[in-house]
């Protein structure tokens, strides 16, 4: 290898590195204009990272190593802490403060590692007390944090609209008490593909809201793209908050082709994409295996096959702004 290719190498890794370890203190208080997330500065800004998997089942992960690990080799400028409420022996519903200690871990793991940060009530189903509880507590303690996001409800499975828009405006209503700023992120039924829904009736009298769609790759076709493309045409702003390579049970074989696809749609647009999940689960959405360890520091032979397939995608894009 010759003098100006190791020049053009080390320059390269300098900027993946500078702009992702300055992420947040580069592009500060994110907004939204027109359909497109922006920064301080209006510039349009693209979040990728990964959600960490239902803390009620993988505690071990949420913690500050692990956030910086992501950030450090991922090169994740966002990631999603995914707070489990109903599901699992030690959901938010059961051990409140044990969830809230795992979720602030994270929170603060990414404060301090300068990105993004997405807290995320990770339901299919309405709790509006709850919820309301939780996210009055949590946006008073983070709200003067640029690097916090709040995602009200992961994905509503059943529920109307109609259900949906009135119990996210009185989440959001308590939010803002606290937080005037950050972005709120607002689910849609069908697990968050009936965006064509909030773009009909959206809500209004709030800044910086954007609406949640997930997909999975070996399941989801080009059908869920182009209701989306005619959400954003109609004014709807998106952010893909949940979003993986194989079928939508979690499960199942990587479909690479669709999955660049989706990847090839999301970067044309500018659209911020949150891939699923870290977690040591059997399936092949998870992206670790049980060797993996819980602060980081993984080896190759510690990531499953859309582990590796991630990594390599956040890796390549992150230099991008």
């Amino acid at each position: 290898m010759n003098v100006k290719s190791k020049i053009i190498i080390l320059l390269f890794l300098f900027c993946c590195y500078f702009s992702n370890a300055q992420f947040v203190k580069h592009h500060g208080q994110l907004q939204v204009v027109g359909t497109q997330l922006v920064d301080k500065n209006g510039e349009a800004v693209v979040l990728r990272g990964l959600s960490f998997g239902w803390h009620s089942f993988w505690p071990r992960f949420y913690n500050e190593l692990a956030v910086n690990w992501l950030k450090k080799d991922f090169k994740c400028n966002v990631v999603r802490a995914a707070m489990g409420i109903e599901v699992g022996d030690r959901s938010y519903i059961k051990e409140p403060v044990f969830s809230k200690e795992k979720i602030e871990a994270v929170v603060n793991g990414a404060i301090k590692s300068g990105i993004y940060v997405i807290i995320d009530w990770h339901s299919h189903n309405i709790n509006l007390k709850e919820s309301k509880e939780f996210f009055a507590e949590m946006s008073k303690k983070y709200g003067k944090y640029p690097n916090v996001i709040y995602e009200v409800y992961n994905e509503p499975d059943y529920e109307t609209w109609e259900e949906v828009k009135s119990y996210s405006e009185e989440v959001i209503k308590v939010i803002r008490e606290n937080d005037p700023d950050n972005i709120i992120l607002v689910g849609c039924p069908h697990w968050d593909q009936d965006i064509h829904l909030p773009a009909a009736n959206p809500i209004k009298g709030y800044d910086n809201l954007m609406y949640t769609m997930h997909f999975y790759a070996g399941t989801h076709g080009k059908w869920l793209r182009d209701r989306t493309d005619e959400a954003i045409k109609s004014g709807l702003p998106v952010f893909v908050s949940e979003s993986a390579g194989m079928e939508a049970t979690g499960d199942g074989p990587l479909n690479y082709v669709s999955w660049q696809e989706y990847i090839d749609w999301m970067e044309a647009r500018k659209l911020s994409w949150i891939t699923w999940s870290v977690s040591d689960k059997e399936e092949s959405c998870s992206i670790l295996k049980k060797s993996a360890n819980s602060e980081g520091n993984w080896k190759e032979e510690d990531l499953k096959e859309s582990g590796i397939k991630v990594r390599e995608l956040l890796r390549k894009y992150a230099v991008k702004k």
